[in-house]
């Protein structure tokens, strides 16, 4: 069977640390984590499950899932010191290890809270070679690779949402690569995520969250 391989797939990551799963992989998710999360968090826990969990301290995840959070590049030198950088800026943080399921070793789930309180939870995997697949939020089932600009959509389960935001996307020129709908119970909160080819204008987001049964949307750029 024949398979198509990019660049990335053959050279790997840019990358600081000793491994793309626990280094490459790990920067993306904290990257990404705190994209979803947004400004004002005051702390951030790691729970750490399976090889996550065995091996942090010595592959340098902790450091890697921190230097994420902080908005580091994989290749960035500062790595190694975002204990450091992390104090520097106030933010504390806090590193469990614990079982989360049936669910990939690579995995972490982020807890942030915020300065008002607020807490705010995301869950992802490094799948390998620097690749990372997010899979909650907010306690909400998704699935992105952090590859594309992503919309993410918390409403509620109505007929049209969907055509209303694709229309939205459509008629400013943005092209859908991919689009997963979740959902639990028929007519309750669902999740919609949508992966685009080129960066959505912030018109566009206005105008989605302006849509009946939207409850939250929220934009979360390439990793």
């Amino acid at each position: 069977m024949n398979k198509n391989y990019s660049a990335f797939d053959i050279i790997g990551p840019v990358m600081i640390g000793p491994s793309s799963s626990h280094t490459a992989g790990a920067v993306r998710l904290g990257k990404a984590a705190a994209a979803i999360a947004g400004s004002d968090v005051e702390k951030v826990t790691f729970f750490l499950h399976g090889s996550f969990a065995k091996t942090y301290k010595g592959h340098g995840t902790d450091k890697a899932l921190l230097a994420g959070v902080l908005g580091m590049e994989t290749y960035d030198e500062n790595i190694k010191y975002s204990f450091r950088i992390a104090d520097e800026a106030n933010l504390k943080y806090e590193f469990v290890e614990t079982d989360l399921g049936d669910v990939h070793p690579n995995t972490v789930k982020f807890l942030f809270k915020k300065k008002n309180g607020d807490e705010l939870s995301v869950t992802g995997s490094s799948i390998g070679g620097g690749s990372i697949l997010i899979t909650e939020v907010e306690g909400e089932e998704v699935e992105f690779t952090g590859d594309f600009p992503t919309i993410i959509t918390s409403h509620y389960d109505r007929p049209g949402i969907i055509t209303q935001v694709t229309s939205i996307l459509s008629g400013m020129g943005v092209n859908i690569a991919f689009m997963k709908v979740f959902r639990t119970t028929r007519g309750d909160k669902a999740s919609m995520v949508v992966e685009t080819d080129s960066p959505v204008p912030k018109e566009a987001l206005d105008l989605i969250s302006k849509i009946d049964n939207i409850i939250k949307v929220k934009i979360i750029n390439p990793v």
